[in-house]
């Protein structure tokens, strides 16, 4: 895959998480977060919207937006 290949994928990517994180139905069991970095991948983090402190930091996914492509274009 080329670098511009690469980066439109990672654009589209960041776009849906960002629209899933802000327009979040509240109902829903998952809460999604990206996080914004100067100097490494910005990273996503899901995790229970509504979690018991104590399972707190050990109940939630993240991931590198570098690591995720868009699902439409790999099939």
């Amino acid at each position: 895959m080329s670098k511009s290949s690469h980066d439109s994928d990672g654009h589209a990517v960041r776009r849906r998480l960002e629209a899933a994180a802000t327009d979040a139905d509240p109902s829903s069991a998952l809460e999604c977060v990206v996080v914004h970095y100067r100097n490494q991948s910005d990273r996503c983090t899901i995790a229970p919207r509504e979690c018991p402190e104590e399972e707190r930091t050990t109940t939630w996914l993240s991931a590198d937006l570098s690591a995720v492509v868009d699902l439409a274009a790999v099939r």
